[in-house]
């Protein structure tokens, strides 16, 4: 059958890691496919195949040119195919064949603070939308799927295809030599549900009790500028060589960074998956991370340091008591551990979903 995905976000953060590491596996199965999007982002995919072709589309996502004046020349296309899937929510008016799309978390009514009412409004539309369109809902965690039908109903079938481990870190993870710098990694931004402000609590208590360590945080300073200003005076507080921003890196620069580190720090008060700890455990990092429930389901098998959600004293008690070992042991992951979320397996999930 001929499969039409959209492929218009392939460049975004969380999505555009689930799409690109989906798409090579999806490729190679007996389907066609119509790769809806951006053609020179698309022509990679495309170009090594025979049954696949790309449907050039500047269109916006979620906008809304996307609902009411979607190209009619490529809805024809569209809706020529046996099937629409989405790896995000969004889906253009005018598809008259099934769809399936993906909801990756929930987060916006389970903690309505992180936007305005009028943002939490008009979020719920689109995932109302999403479970009257859809034949299915993929998700990536058990957690989310739980979520998705308190919210939305069981009326659709919601299915849990994981997210994974990009391919180029399980071959960088032959080259780690193990040799481990005196830094903290925390990856994320300062949205509430990322819990950087209780590491930075935390952090600062553990310094004072002598910890030598250097927090480093995986973004650019100057999109923290425009959000919340009280987290930069924290972060300014403890000094430049306390604290540093990355800037934008490749994932190139980030594997170094990560492999090189003693610990990564994931704080997140919420999570649909929650992929880092993962991406440093594979590079011989260890993780501590809080003791949200998809945390619980996701690495309860993994040699990870769990610490109470939103509790700065027992976070600090961690940091000192991972960072401060006389002789640290190097963390070394078993294969059916470094292999248990791959894309082959979130591919293969997928198909049996749309078949």
């Amino acid at each position: 059958m001929t499969i039409t995905i959209d492929c218009r976000m392939i460049e975004a953060s969380g999505v555009g890691v689930y799409l690109r590491g989906c798409l090579p596996w999806l490729l190679k199965s007996s389907n066609k496919f119509l790769l809806l999007g951006d053609s020179g982002k698309l022509r990679p995919f495309a170009e090594n195949t025979a049954n696949a072709a790309v449907i050039d589309c500047k269109t916006k996502t979620f906008s809304l040119n996307e609902l009411f004046f979607f190209p009619r020349s490529i809805l024809q296309k569209i809706n020529s195919s046996a099937l629409f899937f989405s790896p995000f929510f969004n889906i253009p008016g005018g598809i008259k064949i099934p769809v399936y799309t993906t909801i990756h978390d929930i987060i916006f009514p389970d903690m309505p603070g992180i936007t305005s009412v009028a943002g939490l409004l008009i979020r719920m539309w689109f995932f109302r939308r999403a479970g009257k369109k859809s034949k299915k809902i993929f998700t990536v965690s058990e957690f989310s799927k739980s979520r998705i039908e308190y919210h939305l109903g069981t009326s659709k079938p919601v299915v849990v295809t994981h997210s994974a481990i990009q391919p180029a870190f399980l071959l960088y993870s032959g080259t780690v030599r193990n040799k481990k710098n005196e830094t903290i990694i925390f990856i994320g931004n300062i949205k509430k549900h990322k819990g950087l402000d209780c590491l930075l609590e935390a952090f600062s208590l553990a310094r004072a009790e002598g910890l030598p360590h250097r927090l480093i945080i995986i973004g650019n300073r100057d999109n923290f500028r425009s959000f919340d200003s009280a987290f930069l005076q924290k972060i300014d507080s403890l000094g430049k060589e306390a604290v540093a921003f990355t800037g934008f890196i490749s994932d190139e620069e980030l594997m170094k960074q990560l492999s090189s580190a003693a610990l990564l720090v994931q704080p997140s008060l919420y999570e649909g998956f929650g992929l880092p700890p993962l991406e440093a455990m594979v590079l011989g990092t260890r993780a501590l991370i809080s003791d949200i429930p998809v945390f619980k389901e996701i690495y309860g098998d993994f040699p990870v340091t769990f610490f109470r959600t939103g509790d700065r004293e027992d976070l600090k008690n961690k940091l000192m008591e991972l960072l401060f070992r006389k002789e640290p042991v190097p963390l070394v992951l078993p294969k059916e551990l470094s292999h248990k979320y791959t894309f082959e397996k979130t591919a293969s999930a997928v198909l049996r979903g749309l078949e």
